[in-house]
């Protein structure tokens, strides 16, 4: 802006008195700014390690109790109440046939290994 542009404004600013920054302005700026409220300060409190540590060893000590603690409903039944439903079905004439199955299947497991070497 040029002198010329305002000269009314110019004459205001002419008149005012001038202001003198305080040689401490920098310290006492970043003092009220520390005193100002924090809005995540309990959240920088946790995270020091002397609390955090311990804190982590204490949640990890109650995930492995709680693991320790916690049975799965399947240990409680009893054996004779897990028979699969297949083989309650079958005929007592189909059993050779469920063998000779049983045996294809260990020899193709075997098999398994073989085919691989193949490959190679």
């Amino acid at each position: 802006m040029k002198r010329e542009d305002d000269q009314q404004l110019w004459d205001l600013l002419g008149r005012t008195r001038p202001v003198e920054v305080s040689p401490f302005f920098a310290r006492n700026a970043v003092r009220r700014i520390r005193e100002s409220p924090q809005h995540f300060g309990w959240l920088r409190g946790w995270l020091r390690p002397r609390v955090l540590v311990p804190a982590t060893g204490l949640a990890m000590a109650v995930i492995a109790v709680l693991l320790a603690v916690h049975r799965p409903a399947t240990l409680w039944v009893t054996p004779a109440d897990d028979t699969p439903d297949v083989i309650a079905a079958i005929d007592p004439q189909d059993y050779d046939v469920v063998a000779d199955l049983d045996e294809l299947m260990a020899a193709d497991e075997s098999n398994l290994w073989d085919d691989d070497a193949q490959t190679l």
